[in-house]
C-alpha cells in the first residue's frame, strides 16, 4: 500500500517549513575581530557562514542520544571555524545528562524532556545564584522503525503501537494491524519489539504519545525509564536501530536521523486525519509550528500536541533542550558556551542539522532562544 499526501497536506507542510527563515548566519567577528568560516552542514551542501567564536575553550557536555548526530555536525563545524575550541559531547541518554549537569560535571546537558521541578531545585547547587533552564535547540521526530520483509508502508495508530510495545499484540498479522493495513502482506510471525535500556527522553516522549492516544492501552506513566512488558532492550538510539536492522520482524523507536542513517523504514501514523501521516521532517514541522512555550522567565520548555489530528501533522515529535545555568555558569567557559549555542540556534546551525534528518525549529522559537543566550551569566 503506497501512501500519498493530499494537496492540503502538502500545503500545510510548505506553510510550516516557511517558518524557518532564509538559511544564512549574519557575519560577526570572533574575539580577535576576525571572522571565521565553517560550512553550514557536514554534507557540504550549505554555503559558508561566519561563526562568532568567542573565547577559545573546551566544553564538556553529555545527555540525549537523540541529538547525537546533530551534535556531531555542530561540533565539527564549530571546531573547524574556531581554532582552540573543542566540544566534547558524551551522550549517555537524557537521564545521564541531567544527572551530570546537576553534579557540575558538564557545562551543558542535552535532554529530550524538560527539567522536572526537583531537577531544577538540584541545579541551584551548581548554578550559583541561578538555576538550570531549558533551551529548545533540536527538533526531531520519533520514527517507529521496523524490519518486515515485503512490507514497505506500515501504518500504526496510538492504541495498536502501545499494545505492540506492551506485548498485548504479539503477531504481525494481528487483526488490529491488518485493519490498519488493508492489502499489505503481513506475515504470521512473532513481533520482536526493542526498547531503550537507558533512561531516555525519547522513551518519555514516546510514552507521552501513548498516554495521550492509546485509549488506556498504555497503563504506565510517561517516564524516561521503560515500563512496558516483554520485548528486548538495547542501549541508546544507535543500539535499538542496529537491532532492528539485524533482526527480522522487529520494531523499535528512534529519531528520523537514525532511521535514515540505517536505511530503516518508518511507519506512518493514523491520527484520525483523512490520511495516515508519514514520518517526514515536513510533517513534524507542522506540529512544531503549533508548540507552546510552557516555561517561565528564561526557561523555554515547550508543550507539544501528541494527540494532534491536523492534516499532515506528525504527532510523534520531540525537542531536545540544551540545559544551562541562567546564572552561575563557570566564568572560564561561559563565553564559549554562549558562542556555541548561538551557532546551534542560528539559521545556519539549524539548516546544517536539517540536512541530516532533523527538523529546523520555527524562527519564532529560535528568536526567543537567541534573545536568552546573551543574558546567560
Amino acid at each position: 500500500m503506497k501512501l500519498q499526501r493530499n494537496g492540503r497536506s502538502k500545503a500545510l507542510a510548505i506553510g510550516a517549513m516557511a517558518l524557518v527563515s532564509s538559511l544564512s548566519l549574519a557575519a560577526c567577528g570572533s574575539d580577535n575581530n576576525n571572522d571565521t568560516k565553517a560550512s553550514g552542514g557536514s554534507s557540504g551542501g550549505s554555503s559558508a557562514a561566519a561563526i562568532n567564536c568567542g573565547k577559545a575553550g573546551t566544553l564538556l557536555a553529555s545527555g540525549s542520544t537523540a541529538q547525537g548526530n546533530a551534535m556531531d555536525v555542530w561540533k565539527t563545524n564549530f571546531g573547524a571555524a574556531c581554532s582552540g575550541s573543542t566540544i566534547n559531547y558524551g551522550g549517555g541518554g537524557s537521564g545521564t545528562g541531567v544527572q551530570q549537569f546537576n553534579q557540575g560535571k558538564v557545562q551543558f546537558a542535552g535532554s529530550d524532556s524538560a527539567l522536572k521541578p526537583a531537577e531544577v531545585e538540584d541545579s541551584k547547587k551548581v548554578c550559583t545564584g541561578g538555576q538550570g533552564i531549558d533551551l529548545p535547540m533540536v527538533g526531531g521526530l520519533i520514527s517507529l522503525i521496523y524490519n518486515i520483509d515485503g512490507v514497505d508502508n506500515l501504518v500504526l495508530d496510538g492504541p495498536t503501537a502501545a499494545k505492540i510495545f506492551d506485548s498485548q499484540i504479539t503477531k504481525w498479522n494481528d487483526p488490529a494491524i491488518v485493519a490498519l493495513n488493508p492489502g499489505a502482506k503481513l506475515p504470521d510471525a512473532d513481533i520482536q519489539a526493542f526498547h531503550r535500556s537507558d533512561d531516555s527522553g525519547t522513551t518519555e516522549n514516546l510514552t507521552k504519545y501513548f498516554a495521550k492516544t492509546s485509549g488506556g492501552a498504555w497503563s504506565y506513566p510517561a517516564a524516561k525509564a521503560w515500563a512496558g512488558k516483554g520485548g528486548q532492550s538495547a542501549k541508546e538510539s544507535a543500539g535499538v536501530s542496529a537491532q532492528v536492522k539485524q533482526v527480522k520482524n522487529s520494531i523499535s523507536y528512534a529519531e528520523l536521523s537514525y532511521a535514515q542513517t540505517n536505511n530503516l523504514k518508518s511507519a506512518a501514523i493514523n491520527t484520525g486525519a483523512a490520511k495516515p501521516v508519514e514520518a517526514t521532517a515536513a510533517n513534524a514541522a507542522n506540529t512544531f509550528a503549533k508548540a507552546k512555550v510552557a516555561g517561565t522567565g528564561s526557561d523555554l520548555a515547550l508543550t507539544l500536541d501528541y494527540a494532534t489530528k491536523d492534516e499532515g501533522s506528525y504527532p510523534l515529535v520531540l525537542v531536545t533542550y540544551e540545559i544551562v545555568c541562567d546564572k552561575g555558569n563557570k566564568t572560564d567557559t561561559l563565553d564559549t558556551v554562549k558562542a556555541f549555542l548561538t551557532y546551534a540556534a542560528s539559521d545556519a546551525g539549524q539548516k546544517a542539522i536539517g540536512d541530516t534528518g532533523y527538523v529546523p525549529l520555527p524562527k519564532e522559537l529560535t528568536d526567543k532562544v537567541n534573545a536568552i543566550i546573551p543574558t546567560l551569566a
